[in-house]
């Protein structure tokens, strides 16, 4: 199911890399040292999980049939066409995935989710035909949840913690 899922990120135009930045960009004030590398272990960690793997199957297949014009209820295609504002359902979807990470996790992705950083701000920006409702906030779910783990391992390992 892993690779479904970078798969499904890749067929909507999202890279590892891409969610690895985001994640880097909270972490970088406390962990100036961070690399890349470390980042996308954290990243293909958290997308290794099972949880996550099936909010990311749901979320995105939610946008794909919204495009396609395949959804029952014409007025919430519509809603998800438009990524309406006060639709929520896509946050809820993001915060199953940050629940399993803790409160960091849930602070960063409020704060990536109003920001919009990076390829956040790319998905979110409603040009073309692609809709991205839940995938911009699956996106920041998952970059926020990898720093929370970049946090925690960090503090274990900066106090001896097994």
């Amino acid at each position: 199911m892993y690779d479904v899922c970078v798969q499904l990120f890749r067929d909507r135009g999202v890279e590892l890399e891409d969610i690895a930045d985001c994640a880097k960009l909270l972490q970088k004030d406390y962990y100036p040292d961070l690399t890349l590398e470390e980042v996308m272990d954290a990243v293909k960690q958290v997308i290794s999980k099972r949880e996550v793997q099936h909010a990311i199957v749901t979320g995105i297949n939610m946008d794909i049939m919204a495009e396609q014009g395949k959804l029952q209820t014409k007025e919430l295609e519509s809603i998800l066409m438009q990524d309406y504002s006060l639709y929520g359902v896509d946050e809820v979807l993001a915060y199953g995935i940050c629940n399993i990470y803790g409160s960091i996790a849930l602070t960063n992705y409020g704060y990536i989710d109003r920001v919009k950083p990076g390829i956040i701000a790319k998905l979110n920006n409603h040009i073309g035909p692609q809709c991205n409702t839940f995938l911009d906030d699956i996106v920041g779910a998952i970059a926020a949840s990898a720093a929370s783990r970049i946090a925690h391992g960090k503090e274990k390992g900066d106090s001896g913690e097994k």
